[in-house]
C-alpha cells in the first residue's frame, strides 16, 4: 500500500510520500513515488504514484522518456503550456497503460489500477495540485479541497482536517504532515518509513527543500513520541463520562 499527502498552501506546495510498496511478515518492499522534472526558471513538476508498482513505473518511465527529446516525442510534459495541460497528459497516459494491461492481460482492469498526485506551477500560472484517477479524470486542489491524499488516507485524515491553514509556514505544514504520516504508520504495516519530503515555494520554479526522512532521523522520533504523549494529555483533560 501506500500513503502521500499534497498540500496547497498560500506560499507554496507541501509533498510528501512514503515508499513502502508491499508488507507482510517477511515481505517488505522499497521503491520511490515521488518524480520530479524541472525546467529551471520556468517550471516544476512533482509526481507521487500509488496503486500498482508495474502500472506506477511505466507510467513515470514513459513521462520520462518524452522529455528526453519533447520535439520529437509527444506529447511531453515539458512542453505543456499549464498544469492544466499537463495533468491532461499524464491523466490520459494512465489510462492508456491501465487499458493495454487490461487488454493484455487479466481482464480485471483493477488489478492494474494506479492513482497520482501532480503538483507544481509554470512560469505565468500560479502553483496548482490535481488528483488524477485511473479512469483518466482528474480534479483540481481548491479552498474547499486544500489538500489531497492517495493511498491509505484514512488514519491519517483527522489531524489534516482539523488542523490546516492556508497560511501556516512550510516548517508547520510539514510537523502537520508528519504527525498524519506517524497515525497511518502506527495503524497500518503496509505504509512505512523512510519518507521522501519535497517543499515548492511559489514562483521559484525549483525544489525549495527536498529530504529524506528516515527510522532514526531526530526529529520524526520526536515528533512520534510527542505527539502520542499529547494525545494522552488531551484525552485526560477531557472531562470523564459517568453513567
Amino acid at each position: 500500500m501506500t500513503y502521500c499527502v499534497g498540500m496547497m498552501l498560500n506560499k507554496g506546495l507541501v509533498m510528501m510520500s512514503d515508499t513502502r510498496t508491499n508488507a507482510g511478515v517477511d515481505n517488505i518492499s522499497t521503491f520511490k513515488k515521488m518524480f520530479t522534472w524541472e525546467e529551471p526558471g520556468e517550471r516544476i513538476l512533482t509526481l507521487m504514484t500509488a496503486g500498482n508498482l508495474a502500472t506506477t513505473q511505466a507510467l513515470v518511465s514513459l513521462l520520462d522518456e518524452r522529455t528526453k527529446a519533447p520535439g520529437d516525442r509527444e506529447p511531453s510534459i515539458l512542453g505543456a503550456p499549464s498544469m492544466f495541460q499537463v495533468a491532461r497528459i499524464v491523466a490520459q497516459t494512465l489510462k492508456d497503460l491501465i487499458t493495454t494491461h487490461a487488454d493484455e492481460g487479466q481482464r480485471a482492469a483493477s488489478t492494474f489500477n494506479a492513482t497520482v498526485l501532480l503538483g507544481g506551477q509554470i512560469k505565468g500560472s500560479p502553483p496548482r495540485l490535481f488528483l488524477i484517477y485511473p479512469e483518466g479524470n482528474f480534479i483540481e486542489a481548491g479552498d474547499e479541497t486544500p489538500f489531497f491524499q492517495i493511498g491509505e488516507t484514512k488514519y491519517g485524515k483527522p489531524i489534516l482536517v482539523r488542523a490546516y491553514d492556508p497560511d501556516m509556514s512550510f516548517e508547520d505544514a510539514v510537523k502537520l504532515t508528519l504527525v498524519s504520516f506517524d497515525s497511518t504508520v502506527k495503524a497500518n504495516l503496509s505504509v512505512g518509513l523512510p519518507f521522501d519530503l519535497q517543499v515548492i515555494e511559489t514562483d521559484t520554479y525549483n525544489v525549495t527543500h527536498q529530504r529524506r526522512i528516515s527510522a532514526d532521523d531526530e526529529y520524526f522520533q520526536t515528533i512520534s513520541s510527542g505527539w502520542g504523549e499529547a494525545l494522552k494529555t488531551a484525552m485526560d483533560s477531557l472531562p470523564g463520562f459517568t453513567f
